[in-house]
């Protein structure tokens, strides 16, 4: 059963997966996709870590902590990498990172 401390960051990591996907998606429609390869990669990895990270909160298991600290470092990565560009996907991805990492970190804690 997912605990309330739980729930917030559960939210945050699927939102933060959505917004990855999407970006991830778009920087493919750019007309300079080579450039966007970072960014590509870094957005499939973070939608990765926080689909895991909701997973392992909602079962309530023992390594949420850890996998929660990962996410945030993922999700630190992502929004440093998606915020260089000035497309309006990446700017949202960047954002829906950085509140992803801020709850990750703090279930981590």
């Amino acid at each position: 059963m997912v605990t309330n401390q739980f729930e917030q960051c559960i939210r945050e990591c699927y939102a933060c997966a959505t917004a990855c996907d999407t970006c991830a998606a778009a920087c493919l429609e750019e007309p300079n996709v080579q450039e966007m390869v970072g960014c590509i990669r870094l957005d499939l990895d973070c939608a990765e870590v926080c689909r895991c990270g909701a997973g392992v909160m909602g079962r309530g298991s023992d390594i949420a902590a850890n996998v929660c600290a990962l996410c945030a470092d993922v999700c630190a990565a992502c929004a440093q990498e998606c915020g260089k560009h000035a497309m309006e996907h990446c700017q949202a991805c960047a954002r829906a990172c950085e509140r992803c990492a801020q709850a990750c970190r703090a279930m981590a804690a």
